[in-house]
């Protein structure tokens, strides 16, 4: 080959390097002026002198909000949410894509129109509400797993895996061998799955551990709230106590505290997920890709 083209593409590397390191810098930085700034002086932070290290270390944040007893039930009551919702999420969701995917599934179409209708038009909240009342989900846990049970824009996702990804002709063969569909999806659907499975155990899964609203419109039991729904009311509270303070230093030192919190409350919640994405980023990835290229 020749050497210019050589060059060439040496140069090219170098450019996209430079400007993905660059890309990376304004992403994560972010991100660690938050870390820094939860562990920093906030007096230091407001004025604006916090740009690299944390200065005045300090971590009354993380100690004001983890004095709460609340918060570690609000984390049991996320993680149980977030494993058994996300477990329930994608059965149902791998569940149905399965069934249209199938090509001599009658009645195919008129269940993909009775899906479809619900993800452009909502019968909205208060009919909802009433249903779950009615059923008596109210104040439950399967409230909060149950209402956002399946997301009819992840089945279409799993359903065009399936049929791009999986050949008919699996099937005609397993079925000679006298298999049938629950036995098909399985043994063979689901283990040839884990690209979009682990796709779909991130969407579900970040879906539930940001969930509050749900939990703040169908639970009155404080001990069956969310982590986002307990660090809501943290937060509130102590602006609400600060708005009570009539001392001029008083209120500074209030209002530091409350920003403090603030930036501890977002580590808090943020950490699990960036724990676990890395390890499901390259499925997430060819999950993303599904669908946009046809053979």
């Amino acid at each position: 080959m020749n050497k210019k083209y050589i060059s060439a593409d040496r140069y090219f590397d170098w450019m996209n390097y430079a400007l993905l390191s660059v890309i990376v810098v304004i992403i994560l930085y972010p991100l660690y002026f938050i870390i820094i700034a939860s562990v920093s002086d906030p007096t230091y932070v407001n004025s604006g002198a916090l740009s690299f290290w944390p200065k005045g270390f300090m971590i009354s944040g993380y100690e004001r909000v983890f004095a709460y007893t609340q918060v570690w039930i609000g984390y049991r009551n996320t993680v149980f949410y977030t494993i058994v919702g996300t477990i329930l999420n994608v059965f149902l969701t791998m569940g149905i894509a399965y069934t249209l995917s199938r090509k001599r599934f009658y009645g195919k179409r008129l269940l993909t129109f009775y899906l479809l209708v619900p993800m452009f038009f909502s019968g909205g909240l208060i009919p909802t509400f009433l249903l779950v009342k009615s059923l008596g989900l109210y104040n439950s846990w399967l409230a909060v797993i149950l209402v956002n049970a399946v997301s009819i824009f992840n089945v279409i996702i799993a359903r065009t895996f399936i049929q791009g990804s999986i050949p008919e002709e699996l099937y005609e063969a397993a079925q000679i061998d006298g298999c049938n569909h629950f036995t098909y999806f399985f043994r063979i659907i689901l283990p040839l799955s884990g690209s979009i499975l682990a796709v779909l155990f991130l969407y579900y899964g970040v879906e539930h551990w940001n969930d509050f609203f749900t939990s703040l419109v169908y639970l009155n039991d404080s001990n069956l709230f969310s982590l986002q729904l307990v660090l809501r009311g943290i937060l509130i509270q102590s602006t609400v106590q600060a708005d009570l303070v009539t001392g001029t230093e008083d209120l500074v030192r209030q209002q530091n505290e409350i920003e403090q919190m603030k930036y501890a409350l977002i580590i808090i919640t943020t950490i699990p997920l960036l724990v676990v994405y890395p390890f499901v980023q390259r499925f997430f990835v060819k999950g993303v890709m599904i669908g946009s290229v046809k053979a």
